[in-house]
Formats: C-alpha cells, sequence, structure tokens
C-alpha cells in the first residue's frame, strides 16, 4: 500500500502583506510556524513510526513547513525545484492588487502555455514539465509512504500527476487547498487504484 501526503505549505509573510508569491521567497509568520507543528503531529498521528521519505519545495515557505515534520518523524527533508510554486515573474514580490490590475484571465483555447501577459511568468506546462518527472521518480522508489510540501497551484499538479492525468489535459484543473491542508492519496496493492483519501484536511489547525 503506497501512501502519499501532499501539503500546502502554512501561513507566510507574503499573505499577511497582500503581495504575489510565485518565486518569491519569504518566510513563515509566527502563525504559520504554530500551524507548521501541528501539521507535523498530524502527520505523525497518520503514519506513526512507518518508514517515510519527504520532500520540500525549496522555497523558505515550504522548506520551513516541512522542517517540523522532518523533527517530529527524525528524517531529513530533501528540497527540490521541482515543487516550487507556479513564477508569475515580473509581478513577484509586487502588491497583488499591481498583478490584479494587470492580470487577464487564460482564454479557454491556450490555457496551458498562457502567462498572464507577465514578463519572466510560468504557463500551466511549464510548472507541469518540472512536476511530472519528479512525480514519476517519487513513485518508482521503493519507500512505500512519502510526504511531500508544497504550494496552493502547485498541489493541483502534483496530484494530476500522480493520478497519471496527461499533461494535455491538465488546462482546467483546479484543486483550490488552503494554506496548511493535508491530502492523503494511496495506491493499493491489488487493484494498483489511486484514490484521494482525504483532499485539504484542515482539521489540525487551531483557528
Amino acid at each position: 500500500m503506497r501512501n502519499l501526503f501532499v501539503v500546502t505549505h502554512t501561513q507566510s509573510m507574503h499573505h499577511v502583506e497582500k503581495k504575489v508569491g510565485g518565486w518569491y521567497d519569504t518566510d513563515l509568520t509566527g502563525k504559520g510556524q504554530r500551524d507548521a507543528c501541528a501539521i507535523a503531529e498530524r502527520l505523525f498521528a497518520m503514519i506513526g513510526h512507518k518508514e517515510a521519505e519527504i520532500f520540500s519545495s525549496d522555497l523558505k515557505r515550504a522548506f520551513q513547513t516541512a522542517e517540523p515534520v522532518g523533527r517530529r518523524f527524525d528524517l531529513p527533508v530533501t528540497q527540490t525545484r521541482a515543487l516550487r510554486e507556479i513564477s508569475y515573474g515580473v509581478a513577484e514580490g509586487k502588491p497583488q492588487e499591481w498583478l490584479d490590475a494587470r492580470y487577464t484571465p487564460a482564454p479557454d483555447n491556450n490555457r496551458l502555455d498562457y502567462k498572464g501577459n507577465m514578463e519572466g511568468a510560468e504557463s500551466r506546462r511549464d510548472v507541469a514539465d518540472r512536476v511530472y518527472p519528479f512525480m514519476d521518480a517519487l513513485t518508482g522508489r521503493d519507500c512505500e509512504t512519502q510526504i511531500i510540501v508544497t504550494h496552493g497551484f502547485t498541489l493541483s499538479l502534483v496530484i494530476a500527476a500522480w493520478m497519471n492525468v496527461p499533461i494535455d489535459a491538465c488546462g482546467f484543473i483546479n484543486y483550490a487547498a488552503p494554506s496548511g491542508s493535508i491530502t492523503h492519496l494511496r495506491q493499493d496493492d491489488f487493484f494498483r487504484n489511486r484514490a484521494m483519501i482525504h483532499f485539504a484536511d484542515i482539521a489540525h489547525l487551531v483557528r
């Protein structure tokens, strides 16, 4: 039985400052740090002492979410650029209202390659082109319990890749999950079916 737990990073400074995230690299807030510890406890309650692996986006807000998980399990956290949030190019670090005033929605006939008219930004396909190979390698590993810490947009493509949804079918996919959520994915040994056991669980967070 293979289990994958996908975590969205907790509250970051760019959230409270109302700035565009993407690759803009900010630390967690105090609340974000507390929520990261709550995630660690929740995951340990779900997984226990089973052999596990932990992977994280290399952006600070994701890695700082993963660090308490690593400490709770006494395991290293492997950082990777593959799990980064989608890049918003020149908009990153600017006020969210700056982006909102300039961004136009993707047309239905070009959702995969659209970049929102932002210089240096990534498209959905760009993100998929780094997430899909990472997920292929992840599912090919011997360890049957894995944790990954990523970002809100990237979560959708992580799930799509794990479910073997073709990249060309990802133009409209959006699994909207709040910060600090845990999504539990499982593949059974007999039928080899891949199921979503829980999506975007935040019951562990103190409100």
